[in-house]
């Protein structure tokens, strides 16, 4: 009898399994073409573009010096690729190391704001008010403080990075609930613990969301400080296509320039998923 109600119940559950392995199958295949979606889309958005680009120089004759075709470009990319590489690892390191210095800052100031309410309304308004300040009209103040050399290059990429981290790290660490805080007091946890514990892995998904910003502005920050005063560098190469009336090269070196901010932008991301594993 028992054995009976075995098989009698055995023909359910086979129809159960094989109903859950094909939704199994079906996420998976949702999955992956949402992946290919993904990068196809964009992908294919970009190449309709460049057609169309192509397309309208040539048909309305547009000269060279004002907008060259996709291929005048790609052209200039592939003869001067050598003096575009040559120019690209002193922005790189510019644009790093500016990445670095001005989100390390923001960070510790972020830090200090949130432990002390007395410095964050002391400085805080300092800080709005620098942003105010458009970075070309600051930056030849900075090349006749530190000269034309790297130092400038790195304050001025560093300065653009700054401001968004320090607004986003503040409100990132306040971003605890009261609850969590109080239940941590309760449990006697210094505030070494707090932080550590609570209030830092509470912060990263809106200190990443500055950090993605901060990627992309330390390029431009790099670029305008070769603008000011720079014998190499992508900045330096922009000024000298565009004075010299070499526009498949200047579109060339903005190209190049874009690629580096997508190149710093892809790094963060990738850092941000490796570990903020629990975000969704």
């Amino acid at each position: 009898m028992l054995m009976t109600m075995v098989d009698k119940a055995n023909p359910g559950d086979v129809e159960n399994d094989e109903t859950t392995e094909k939704a199994l199958i079906a996420e998976q295949k949702f999955e992956r073409r949402r992946k290919i979606e993904s990068i196809a889309i964009p992908i294919g958005t970009v190449i309709c573009l460049l057609i169309i680009w192509q397309i309208g120089v040539r048909l309305f004759g547009v000269p060279t010096y004002i907008a060259p075709a996709p291929s005048d470009v790609a052209e200039k990319l592939v003869s001067q690729f050598p003096i575009l590489l040559a120019n690209f690892w002193p922005t790189l390191l510019e644009a790093v190391l500016g990445f670095i210095t001005g989100n390390l800052a923001a960070v510790f100031i972020a830090i200090a704001f949130v432990h002390s309410k007395s410095a964050e309304k002391a400085f805080f308004p300092i800080a709005v008010f620098i942003n105010t300040i458009p970075i070309l009209a600051i930056a030849p103040i900075l090349a006749l403080i530190f000269g034309p050399g790297l130092t400038t290059k790195v304050v001025i990429a560093a300065m653009i990075c700054f401001f968004p981290t320090l607004v986003n790290m503040v409100r990132g660490l306040q971003s605890v609930s009261p609850q969590a805080l109080e239940l941590a007091r309760i449990l006697s946890a210094s505030k070494s613990e707090i932080f550590w514990k609570i209030r830092l892995p509470s912060s990263l998904p809106f200190l990443f969301s500055a950090l993605k910003i901060a990627a992309t502005t330390c390029v431009i920050g790099a670029i305008v400080g070769e603008w000011i005063g720079a014998d190499y560098g992508l900045g330096a190469l922009i000024l000298d296509s565009m004075f010299n009336y070499r526009s498949p090269l200047l579109y060339a070196t903005v190209f190049m320039s874009s690629g580096l901010s997508v190149l710093l932008f892809a790094i963060v991301s990738v850092a941000e998923r490796r570990i903020i594993r629990w975000h969704t």
